[in-house]
């Protein structure tokens, strides 16, 4: 009974040995593979088209659309979203991988030919893959790259990260994903800045936020200022948003000071639209929702956003991801538009309804002109 008590003991011993090295083992791994990438890094312009300026008193248009990796196909849920229903029942969501490669392929296809027919002359890309387990290692760039062949363009990095064992059920894996710009026009210059991100041991699995500051020559021998922006999500108490709010709003008073015009597109995982409780819905309103409002913005500078599609219409732009997609059932809200200046004029902007077909999230197209 004692020998086999004693052998008990050694083989929990052994296995419990074993585990804390694998953990640790693994820590370590995760501590020493992360990097922040420089702020200020001058960006690779590919294609770049040439002898095309901007004008002033002439109509462009511009849209942003946030495409989820190409894993947010309708049925599809993430399994870092939860919400509550309004009775009471919370729910989460399951995976961590898009449910294979042609879905990938599907949706990624799906949204080149959504931006496609917008055919805007300016567009904002986020959360595009270039090489991740989560998205099947899919490049994702690549396949804009073949499909925008008349536009200039450039890719900033925005996540990039050791291999993450989590969710235990469906692990995210490695993952390469960056936020991406077209143009039809020539762009002169094009630098990434790095938003402030948390200190806290949870920086090992965030992502490694940014904006893109592309600059494009206007005949006025000023400068347009399109920036690219995807803010942080799941910011509980929205202190690290706060931080990256203050950083844009230095970046983009300083561009306004020197004459330019400047425009912000993006997600910025706020709320812009006063969309709060508009939009049908038989979920609560997440405790993380904050609506941003142009007080939040220096002098001089608009949020244009909207809950309508062109036909006037409820759209919202971004679906509650904890469940898969039933109209009427998630919740809906806008955190995707833009932030213009005022030497900027509006025309016109509207969210594109597609019912959540290729992404959590819809695009939006805006028409200005430079005054």
């Amino acid at each position: 009974m004692k020998k086999w008590l004693k052998g008990t003991l050694i083989g929990i011993g052994s296995l419990l040995g074993i585990i804390i090295l694998t953990v640790g083992s693994y820590a370590l791994y995760v501590v020493f593979q992360y990097n922040r990438i420089e702020d200020n890094l001058p960006l690779e312009i590919k294609n770049n088209q040439e002898n095309e300026l901007v004008t002033t008193n002439e109509a462009y248009d511009i849209s942003t659309y946030n495409i989820g990796f190409g894993a947010y196909s309708p049925s599809f849920s993430f399994f870092m979203d939860s919400g509550t229903y309004l009775n009471g029942e919370e729910v989460s969501g399951i995976y961590g991988k898009a449910y294979n490669k042609d879905e990938v392929l599907k949706n990624t296809n799906g949204a080149i030919e959504t931006l496609l027919e917008l055919d805007t002359d300016f567009t904002l890309i986020q959360e595009m893959d270039t090489d991740s387990d989560r998205s099947h290692h899919v490049n994702q760039y690549q396949m804009f790259l073949d499909s925008f062949t008349n536009q200039s363009s450039t890719f900033a990095i925005n996540y990039h990260s050791a291999y993450l064992f989590y969710p235990f059920n469906d692990p995210i894996g490695k993952s390469n994903s960056g936020i991406a710009t077209f143009s039809k026009y020539t762009i002169d210059e094009s630098v990434r800045r790095a938003y402030p991100l948390s200190t806290g041991f949870d920086k090992f699995f965030d992502l490694d936020r940014c904006f893109s500051i592309n600059y494009f020559n206007v005949t006025n021998n000023k400068k347009l200022v399109i920036i690219n922006s995807h803010m942080s999500a799941y910011d509980e108490g929205g202190y690290i948003r706060e931080a990256q709010l203050k950083m844009l709003n230095e970046v983009i008073t300083g561009e306004y000071n020197k004459g330019n015009y400047v425009i912000v597109g993006g997600d910025f995982n706020n709320e812009l639209a006063n969309s709060i409780g508009k939009f049908p819905s038989e979920e609560k309103t997440p405790t993380w929702v904050k609506n941003l409002t142009e007080d939040d913005f220096p002098e001089h500078f608009n949020i244009v956003a909207t809950m309508y599609d062109e036909n006037g219409e409820l759209t919202a732009t971004c679906r509650a991801a904890e469940i898969p997609y039933t109209k009427g059932v998630n919740y809906l809200n806008v955190i995707d538009g833009f932030i213009v200046s005022d030497n900027i004029k509006v025309n016109s902007v509207y969210n594109i309804n597609n019912e959540f077909s290729f992404s959590d999230h819809q695009p939006v197209k805006m028409e200005f002109e430079l005054i």
